[in-house]
């Protein structure tokens, strides 16, 4: 009988044998960097609770994106913050509305190099910050609110979009898209789910780069956090009113759900490294209190362990270049 014991460290002995059997990798093209445009700036704006990270103008977000696909960055998630907000957001389906501007600009940019995708909501562009159309007594109107993201996503679609991704939680919102687009001739244009969207806390530094209005939350649309079946439940629906793509977020909270949604998925699975996990890294880091690098590497890699085949992520030109040193 053989005494001796298991010698799993084996495998461990030297930075190239870990490399060899390493389980998970990332590769910059699994990688998607959301960026910002506000309509009003003439010159990038920093944003105070995500540093490194700006508000940009036409022409700086152009660079951003050029220095993104030059990276090996799989693709860009534009978020428009316009001039002019009411009750709802007319400028968010306005042929001349910053984001399709912005589009037009990087399809013509980068387009060829990565792919251009478009955030579909409205709460950037409405006077409340909700991410739909209230009744008179304030609560969201799912139906009305499917009639203008209908519209976003034609007039997305047609300013080039490749990729939309449908980020309000409204019920149907899926296949009310998907019918109009293939009514429209853009069928080939691809959406992402934001299947398993929590209420969460850690969204706070995002609602500062976008200049939100919100009052209030967003808890009668968005998931309760303590609920895994019910991310199932919404994945399941979107899958069969025929989303392209799925996604879980935030990712860092929620690997659990991310991996149920993974190891039943017919379609690629996506996570958002959202506001509140950056921050607090970044924080944690400038403090010296963590090695900012590899809590970096740490925190993508455990994302896509769990089974994400993407990452949006706000340090994806920065982890694309170390990945690619």
């Amino acid at each position: 009988m053989n005494s001796l014991p298991e010698r799993p460290r084996r495998l461990r002995q030297s930075p190239a044998m870990r490399r060899l059997v390493s389980e998970t990798r990332v590769d910059p093209a699994q990688l998607v960097l959301p960026l910002f445009v506000n309509e009003d700036l003439t010159e990038k704006r920093a944003i105070g609770s995500m540093p490194g990270v700006f508000q940009h103008t036409l022409d700086s977000l152009r660079a951003a994106a050029t220095e993104a696909a030059e990276a090996g960055v799989g693709g860009v998630m534009l978020f428009g913050i316009p001039t002019v907000r009411d009750a709802v957001g007319s400028q968010a389906d306005a042929p001349e509305g910053i984001l399709q501007r912005a589009t037009r600009a990087l399809q013509a940019e980068v387009g060829d190099a990565l792919v251009v995708q478009t955030d579909l909501c409205l709460d950037e562009f409405t006077d409340h910050g909700h991410c739909g159309v209230l009744t008179e007594d304030g609560a969201v109107d799912n139906d009305a609110t499917l009639e203008r993201y209908v519209s976003m996503a034609l007039a997305q679609a047609e300013a080039g979009s490749m990729l939309l991704g449908l980020s309000g939680m409204m019920d149907g919102q899926v296949g009310a898209i998907r019918a109009a687009l293939d009514r429209a001739g853009h069928i080939d244009t691809a959406l992402l789910a934001y299947s398993a969207k929590y209420a969460s806390a850690f969204y706070g530094p995002f609602r500062e780069a976008v200049d939100s209005q919100l009052q209030g939350d967003r808890r009668t649309y968005q998931l309760d956090p303590g609920n895994r079946r019910e991310g199932m439940r919404e994945t399941l629906l979107d899958l069969a009113e025929g989303a392209d793509i799925v996604m879980v977020k935030p990712a860092m909270s929620y690997l659990d759900v991310l991996a149920d949604v993974a190891a039943m998925s017919t379609v690629p699975v996506w996570a958002y490294q959202v506001s509140g996990e950056y921050a607090m890294i970044e924080a944690a880091a400038a403090n010296g209190w963590i090695d900012r690098r590899r809590a970096i590497e740490e925190s993508v890699i455990g994302i896509r362990r769990a089974g994400a085949d993407a990452v949006l992520t706000y340090w994806a030109t920065e982890l694309a270049t170390w990945l690619r040193a």
